[in-house]
């Protein structure tokens, strides 16, 4: 389907939606979630930014777009009819619960900062519960953003450790390091390639994957420093593919800084993998103390400093020393902390607390 037939498509659907709710009255009791936007990825399908978790939650959880009893938006897929749904619930006495990742900051969104956190200062105000993906998201929308109206909590996000699973054997080349998800600011894949060409000396043989979209050319770098048999460009990759290529790997590579909540880092820690990445967001809390090393660098809002290749190096040759009890760590974290069922089960006991009876 062509870009226009898809778009052309997705405002008959919201048109149809719109037809039904305009003339709805107070939802019946019960449990009915909607999450803002007329399709949620079905399992198997790509998901990018905030969508994973609702793609999780709408399998015990289905999507309701006409008759819903309960509104649950994602600061990070807000849907683009946000004011008029906010109209609707607060007429149709619709409760609200927001999912908070992270926010604009002039490090990241410069001029446009403000126009990005606009829409969650709106939501945030109009949440009765919010749902803070770590203690960072907390902190940094309080104070670049606005503090809630309602009740609050954080709740990390989550990963199925029954599907996400280490490999029965370690790949026997490499050491195979893993770029993963969107390579979306430019710095993320040059720390990928400066580290890689700083391990090399001592591992000739280590390899990068690197997944996801890309925002630069990377041609030039790889030549630059001389990688081009090292470097391997894999493209976007579904939840059902995950597994797969984390098992392709031994070592994540995470290099964004003031990273919310990554599922990506917790999906390749239930993998086996340990983490190496800059210590600020909400990583650390995922990551502690045992499952990879965090490397310190200027931390702050105004702007985005990643940690010297040769440092990010330094800690990936640390972990590479003692694989086999850092992979262990990784996943007994993933399994002990992040694992699915139970952030299932409290979203089931807000949704019953907030919805009408």
């Amino acid at each position: 389907m062509s870009g226009l037939a898809a778009r052309a498509g997705r405002y008959a659907q919201a048109g149809a939606r719109w037809s039904r709710l305009v003339t709805s009255g107070r939802p019946d009791p019960g449990v009915r979630v909607f999450y803002g936007h007329d399709h949620v990825p079905a399992p198997g399908e790509p998901v990018a930014g905030g969508t994973a978790k609702f793609q999780r939650l709408a399998t015990r959880y289905p999507n309701h777009p006409t008759d819903f009893s309960l509104l649950y938006l994602g600061s990070t897929w807000l849907p683009r009819d946000l004011r008029a749904l906010l109209w609707h619930v607060r007429r149709r006495r619709i409760p609200l619960l927001l999912n908070q990742n992270g926010v604009g900051y002039p490090g990241w969104a410069g001029s446009g900062t403000e126009a990005f956190n606009r829409p969650l200062r709106t939501v945030l105000g109009a949440a009765e519960h919010v749902v803070y993906q770590s203690e960072f998201c907390k902190r940094a929308a309080d104070e670049l953003v606005a503090e809630p109206a309602g009740t609050w909590e954080v709740l990390h996000n989550a990963v199925d450790v029954r599907h996400f699973t280490p490999a029965e054997q370690p790949p026997e080349d490499g050491p195979a390091l893993l770029l993963g998800g969107d390579q979306s600011q430019a710095y993320r894949l040059e720390l990928g390639l400066e580290t890689l060409a700083e391990l090399l000396p001592s591992h000739p043989d280590a390899q990068l994957l690197i997944t996801g979209r890309l925002v630069t050319q990377p041609e030039p770098n790889v030549e630059r420093l001389g990688l081009r048999r090292h470097v391997h460009f894999l493209g976007r990759y579904s939840q059902y593919e995950a597994p797969a290529l984390f098992r392709r790997a031994h070592v994540l590579l995470h290099t964004k800084v003031n990273d919310p909540c990554p599922s990506l880092v917790i999906e390749a820690m239930a993998a086996g993998l340990p983490v190496i990445y800059p210590r600020s967001g909400g990583v650390p809390e995922l990551v502690g103390e045992d499952a990879g090393i965090g490397v310190p660098h200027p931390d702050g809002f105004e702007r985005d400093e990643p940690p010297s290749a040769d440092e990010f190096a330094e800690a990936l040759t640390r972990v590479l020393a003692d694989l086999p009890a850092y992979s262990a760590a990784a996943r007994s974290r993933a399994v002990e902390r992040f694992a699915l069922e139970p952030w299932l089960d409290r979203h089931a006991e807000l949704f019953a607390r907030f919805a009408p009876r």
